[in-house]
């Protein structure tokens, strides 16, 4: 039992020593080669009948050398000491990432030609088809996906992120190898241009400007490269770019919102923003690039050309507001406001981004003041007249330096002539006015539109006095003009015053006040009643005396017919008398009958004949009396009839 143990135990360790001695000698002999299913076997024919290789890289007709066919996972027989098989890794692009193919053998690339054609092969795969099919050697520009690729890294040397798969490179091709890596690098050209809608690196507000790095060059005076359609799928497939037209050089077209698996050794990229015209602006192009265009300015319009959109030049119909993919090395926007904007001419201050270079005007008054005057106008450009202006004036900055400046500082230095600097000042409105007329025509000939010009208050200048002491004497009359105004309102208010305390007197009072108010009326009252008596009592009396009046006429009638009849008979008494008497009778008989109707008289009046109290004593004219008026009489009757006797007696 313990010896057939033993022989079994023998016999199975010789089995192993004989096989470990067999597998001992394949190996060496290169007979049987195990490959794993995860890599790739090259195989490298050591002598051959044939030879060695006579050109380029790999044994394509059995010869020594690289064989252009590889082996997959397994055993493999080899005829003894011919071959060996170099053990070695798939290639894997990993997900979202490129491959970059360097070929070691091919074709040579002619002249002005960067990157190795794929237009006749495109296959990495099969070797021996690459370089039958006349595959060129060098960079290729084709890329390789995401993915596992079966390469023969003898011929190609394969970049990607991670690794670079290649075969026994010396020292030269290393060194090639490293720098085409710093390229790549450099350019990030393993990862694919992305254009994302969301924040990021590359937002939704940039896009990319590509430049191609291969193909025939562009024509004399051409900047950018015309735009061939997008038959190359947004430039990732090189081969038909060139096959339809496309030129190196910066591209016209534009890459947007996206991923695009371009070869950055074919074809760089540069992310810039996106043109953004915002509400209330116009972009007129300035179009560098594009066909010579048909004029669309007009016969009066003189200042150049306005051409249609893709024509190089100004385009006529300028771009509303929004957001654009501009190629800004096409051409550039000029942004003009359709808007009112304020140009300001006041240092430190600003009314848009126009007038940053503008200062206060240098006026010459009449009077040899200098003062600086600080103004605003009101601008607006119609949109339509937009590309009128930028090709007049290259933008709105320059229309603003250049020209609106000198022409409104010219103007108010004018103005200001024919003022003095009070005038100037007290007359503001005025000037304002006549401004805004004059200046509207001289607007419309720069195709602008005037709306409204702002004058501010005259200032001195840094240092200077006079004016100061001119505005002082103006607020110092302003002030007594106020003073004179306050007294005034200060009087009126005094009066208020008192009317007030007299209402609110009236107001303490006015129970008493409407209780002699109630006696007023009551007193009127009784004496319009008395009014009414006292004129009933007038009428009354009116009437009596009226009967009266009439009575004591009728009875004065009868006794002055009566006193008539007695003078009649009394007269013709006495003329009968004077006629008896003649001379000295009739003037006795005058006289007693004058004193007889004396002393009538005395007696019916009650009258002394002397008076009873007698001032003074000078027989004056103020001591006349009924007496002395009687003897006065007889006195001169007497006198009249010894004046008659001696007439008589001569």
């Amino acid at each position: 039992m313990f010896y057939d143990l033993f022989s079994t135990a023998a016999a199975v360790a010789a089995g192993l020593f004989v096989l470990f001695l067999v597998g001992g000698v394949l190996r060496l002999t290169g007979t049987v080669r195990y490959i794993p299913n995860d890599r790739i076997g090259v195989v490298e024919k050591l002598w051959s009948p044939r030879g060695s290789v006579k050109s380029g890289l790999l044994a394509l007709n059995g010869e020594a050398g690289f064989q252009p066919g590889l082996r997959r996972g397994g055993f493999h027989f080899f005829a003894p000491l011919q071959f060996r098989v170099h053990i070695h890794p798939m290639v894997t692009v990993t997900q979202g990432k490129i491959g970059y193919v360097f070929a070691r053998d091919g074709i040579d690339l002619p002249a002005g030609q960067t990157l190795a054609s794929n237009a006749a092969v495109g296959d990495f795969l099969d070797v021996r088809a690459f370089l039958a099919g006349g595959g060129q050697k060098g960079p290729q520009r084709k890329v390789l996906r995401e993915g596992t690729h079966i390469i023969n890294p003898a011929l190609f040397v394969v970049m990607t992120q991670e690794h670079t798969y290649a075969l026994r490179m010396n020292a030269q091709e290393r060194e090639y190898c490293e720098r085409m890596r710093e390229v790549l690098d450099e350019r990030r050209a393993f990862t694919p241009v992305v254009l994302k809608e969301v924040a990021g690196e590359h937002a939704s507000d940039q896009l990319a400007i590509v430049t191609v790095q291969d193909g025939p060059a562009l024509d004399r005076d051409e900047l950018l490269a015309p735009d061939v359609g997008n038959g190359h799928n947004s430039f990732q497939e090189p081969e038909a770019f060139l096959a339809a037209g496309g030129r190196r050089g910066r591209q016209e077209r534009v890459l947007v919102e996206g991923t695009y698996y371009i070869n950055r050794l074919f074809a760089t990229v540069e992310f810039i923003a996106k043109t953004v015209i915002p509400v209330g602006f116009v972009g007129v192009v300035v179009s560098y690039t594009g066909r010579k265009g048909e004029d669309l300015s007009g016969s009066e319009y003189s200042h150049g050309e306005l051409v249609p959109a893709g024509c190089r030049g100004v385009w006529r119909d300028p771009l509303m507001p929004g957001k654009y993919a501009f190629n800004t090395y096409a051409g550039k926007i000029e942004l003009v406001p359709t808007t009112n904007f304020v140009l300001m001419w006041q240092s430190g201050a600003s009314g848009s981004s126009f007038d940053s270079n503008l200062r206060e005007i240098t006026l010459i008054t009449k009077d040899a003041f200098e003062p600086l005057l600080p103004l605003s106008v009101v601008v607006h450009i119609d949109y339509r007249k937009a590309p009128m202006v930028v090709q007049r004036f290259g933008n709105v900055k320059q229309l603003v330096e250049q020209t609106l400046d000198p022409m409104v500082s010219s103007y108010f230095k004018n103005v200001s002539q024919t003022r003095t600097f009070i005038e100037l000042i007290q007359s503001r409105s005025e000037l304002q006015a006549g401004a805004s007329v004059d200046m509207r025509d001289r607007f419309l000939a720069y195709s602008l539109e005037f709306q409204e010009v702002l004058i501010g208050t005259p200032k001195p200048q840094p240092g200077d006095k006079k004016i100061e002491d001119i505005m002082g004497q103006l607020r110092d009359r302003q002030i007594a003009r106020e003073q004179v105004e306050t007294f005034a309102q200060k009087q009126i208010a005094a009066d208020k015053q008192r009317e007030l305390n007299e209402a609110e007197k009236r107001a303490e009072k006015q129970a008493e006040l409407t209780a002699s108010l109630v006696d007023i009326s009551i007193k009127e009252n009784q004496g319009a009643a008395s009014v009414k008596a006292a004129e009933k009592k007038r009428e009354e009396v009116q009437a009596l005396a009226q009967g009266e009046r009439y009575r004591q006429e009728a009875e004065g009638q009868g006794r002055a017919a009566a006193i008539r009849s007695v003078g009649e008979a009394e007269g013709a008494a006495i003329a009968a008398k004077s006629q008896a008497l003649e001379g000295a009778g009739a003037d006795k008989q005058l006289m007693q009958t004058v004193m007889l109707r004396l002393a009538e008289a005395f007696e019916t009046a009650r009258v002394p004949l002397v008076p009873q109290i007698q001032l003074g004593g000078g027989g004056g004219a103020g001591d006349a009396n009924a007496f002395g008026t009687l003897l006065g009489v007889m006195t001169a009757l007497k006198a009249r009839e010894l004046g008659a006797g001696r007439d008589r007696a001569v």
